[in-house]
């Protein structure tokens, strides 16, 4: 069968004319692909599956109630362009609140259809062709791949356990600084799990404006925090002369599929980042905005999000030691990033995580997400669906007694 006519015009940012002829295979198609075979060669077997990342619990009854009440009235129908007074104001108060920070929601808040979306927009802010993203690896890729559809290149900095997690921007070189405008962080990190101190955001907010880079936090897990109170970038001084933070209603208040978060930060930015964004969409629809201002406005939603992730994680950590992983406590997020098993006992090998998690799926029906950018990683989430705390005792004593029978060598 020939192409069709407009197989030469596809842009060469997602292949050219090439597009859709590739036999590469996305890593999280691998795992979907994975857990299929597994779910049909044992249906007898129970999916035990740590590689979801999303919170499992449905929305607080107070959200619900709140969007049931809003959804169907009139002053709610139209677009909402760059986000409502209410849900700007709800967010000014719970930075203050919750971080001490303190922020003008007309100018230093705006709205976005997700975290996802503003990581995707702001790239068209800054990025010329040429320019540099700075990003961390293992991470979300989503900035990178924008920077790369405007023209840019994107350096990637390495979290290594050794450096604790952190980026080492000291082993940028100068050519790369010359060019960069952009340093995308994420903490508390996924996948690692790594909190970033006081000090750590003092010594980005240095290079920022020694180097005259742009820092964008996301700080999509920042309630989701264990090791320390959660804190923002944003709380430190300096940090709103350099950059933007980012936050979602997803991780911490359980609007996984609201779509729903803000960017707040330096004004200028915020100005800039509402431009582009009114050219891309127009704004999420009303009624969510006020459940989820309602949600800010709740202290106990996120504090109980937390507390429950925290335990699940405390379990699966305790769990997963007993069976030979060299894990601890991360410092925050649902992610437990741990290093991946060289082999097991029986003699069989893994040249990398990839072919770990592909063997704990298809022959344990245990699923992980793997990272091989920074050595050979497992991430396990805690968003597994249990309904009670028996539930997740009765999961944790399965998946050590599978793992407990094959015996995993590290």
């Amino acid at each position: 069968m020939s192409d069709p006519y407009f197989q030469s015009l596809f842009a060469d940012r997602i292949g050219g004319a090439q597009y859709g002829k590739g036999t590469a295979i996305y890593k999280f198609e691998k795992i979907k692909r994975a857990k299929r075979q597994a779910l049909a060669e044992h249906p007898e077997r129970k999916l035990l599956d740590f590689g979801i990342g999303e919170n499992d619990g449905v929305a607080d009854e107070l959200v619900l109630r709140t969007m049931a009440e809003e959804i169907g009235k009139p002053e709610n129908r139209g677009y909402a362009d760059n986000g409502i007074a209410a849900y700007k104001e709800a967010v000014a108060r719970f930075m203050q609140r919750q971080y001490g920070v303190t922020l003008d929601p007309v100018k230093e808040i705006n709205h976005c259809i997700g975290s996802k979306s503003a990581l995707a927009i702001l790239p068209a802010v800054f990025i010329n062709p040429g320019d540099v993203t700075l990003m961390t690896v293992p991470g979300y890729p989503v900035a990178g791949t924008h920077t790369a559809y405007y023209g840019g290149r994107v350096y990637k900095l390495p979290l290594l356990s050794e450096n604790n997690f952190l980026p080492d921007l000291a082993s940028i070189p100068d050519d790369i600084l010359s060019a960069a405008k952009l340093l995308v962080l994420c903490y508390p990190n996924s996948p690692t799990g790594k909190t970033a101190p006081r000090e750590f955001y003092e010594s980005v907010i240095r290079f920022a404006k020694d180097k005259d880079i742009v820092v964008v936090q996301d700080a999509a897990h920042a309630v989701l925090s264990f090791d320390r109170e959660p804190n923002s970038f944003l709380s430190v001084p300096g940090a709103k002369d350099v950059g933007v933070e980012l936050h979602s209603m997803s991780k911490g208040f359980d609007m996984i599929g609201w779509r729903l978060g803000w960017v707040c930060g330096n004004e200028q930015i915020v100005s800039a980042f509402a431009d582009v964004k009114d050219n891309c969409d127009s704004g999420q629809f009303i009624a969510i905005q006020k459940a989820a201002a309602a949600a800010l406005d709740d202290t106990s939603i996120p504090s109980r999000i937390r507390a429950k992730y925290k335990r699940r994680m405390e379990k699966l950590v305790e769990t997963l030691r007993r069976c030979g992983f060299q894990c601890k406590m991360p410092g925050g997020t649902y992610f437990l990033y741990t290093q991946s098993p060289k082999g097991l006992a029986s003699g069989q090998t893994f040249e990398n995580a990839e072919a770990a998690s592909q063997y704990l799926i298809k022959e344990q029906s245990i699923c992980t997400v793997p990272w091989d950018d920074a050595g050979a990683f497992l991430r396990f989430s805690v968003t597994y669906e249990a309904s009670d705390e028996a539930a997740e005792d009765a999961l944790m004593t399965e998946t050590e007694a599978r793992l407990k029978q094959i015996q995993p060598v590290f």
